[in-house]
């Protein structure tokens, strides 16, 4: 990302910086730069912004300690506002949530499948009594690969039954991959890079 590329001249010297966790894919909070709080970005690889009601750079999370790890800058066809992909170190909001624009009971689509991720590894952290999950990791790498095999076979079987049969049994085995992941300690992010890696355009 060179900062001379871009259109400063719209917004007085600021661009609109829109911060998107990369993982998830959730939109995460809104915030301007000017050129200075892009280079310093750039350098530190955490998200600065240029503060317009106190008239200086601030680094989020500099008080909070949520900082904003910036794995990648995109500009749109303009070139006069960013995209930040980050990997957030905590709530990005001031509030205490996820995001400045949606609750943290809210999900779009396939961001669900991240949330349940997290909580599925919050569950071998903590191995509260009464879980299933809890369950599943005592025991063990071969019976958690065991339920991903008894429920990829009924995903099978419901080929012949109805629709929503067919939805649960996948539901089902979604869920047990993750734990399967997480037992394995391989990430959702690996595997859609890998999906990516083996993707041909067009």
């Amino acid at each position: 990302m060179d900062p001379n590329t871009l259109d400063w001249s719209k917004l007085g010297g600021l661009l609109p910086a829109m911060i998107q966790d990369q993982r998830s894919g959730r939109l995460l909070m809104l915030a301007f730069m000017n050129r200075e709080a892009l280079e310093k970005t750039l350098e530190t690889k955490l998200a600065t912004f240029w503060s317009r009601s106190r008239q200086k750079l601030w680094c989020k999370g500099e008080t909070s300690g949520n900082y904003l790890e910036v794995k990648s800058i995109h500009t749109d066809c303009d070139k006069d506002s960013l995209l930040l992909l980050v990997e957030p170190r905590g709530p990005a909001c001031h509030l205490g949530t996820t995001s400045c624009f949606l609750p943290d009971n809210f999900f779009s689509g396939v961001e669900f499948l991240a949330y349940l991720s997290d909580l599925i590894k919050k569950r071998k952290e903590q191995m509260p009594d009464g879980s299933y999950t809890t369950s599943l990791f005592k025991g063990g790498l071969s019976r958690i690969a065991q339920k991903v095999g008894e429920e990829a076979v009924e995903v099978v079987v419901s080929a012949g039954e109805d629709r929503q049969r067919s939805v649960e049994e996948t539901a089902d085995l979604l869920y047990h991959v993750l734990v399967f992941l997480e037992q394995r300690g391989i990430s959702l992010g690996d595997v859609v890079t890998e999906l990516e890696r083996r993707h041909s355009p067009g």
